[in-house]
């Protein structure tokens, strides 16, 4: 699976760098670094709900039984900040990995 944060100007603003540096910490935390690759990524298309997260690659399985996944192995998360990383990884991201 790929983890991708926007680093856009808009996210870029929104602290961006701060919010791939708090998924560095929760992807070790929950030792999944071999699992998932964590990017930067431009211009997400979303600047109004920055920091965006998108993630790729998620198993079709696990992507139909998600509420949030959409079928073609993709999520799109927004409003992601440093101090709310884990819990959206926990909640949303963490699930989907192929463990």
């Amino acid at each position: 699976m790929n983890i991708k944060v926007c680093v856009g100007s808009s996210c870029h603003l929104k602290g961006s760098y701060d919010v791939i540096q708090a998924l560095k910490d929760v992807l070790k935390k929950y030792d999944v670094e071999d699992l998932v690759e964590l990017q930067a990524s431009f211009c997400l298309g979303h600047c109004a709900k920055g920091v965006n997260v998108k993630t790729e690659g998620i198993a079709p399985e696990k992507a139909e039984k998600s509420y949030t996944a959409l079928t073609d192995g993709t999520l799109l998360l927004h409003n992601v900040t440093k101090d709310n990383a884990e819990e959206v990884f926990v909640r949303e991201i963490y699930p989907l990995i192929e463990i």
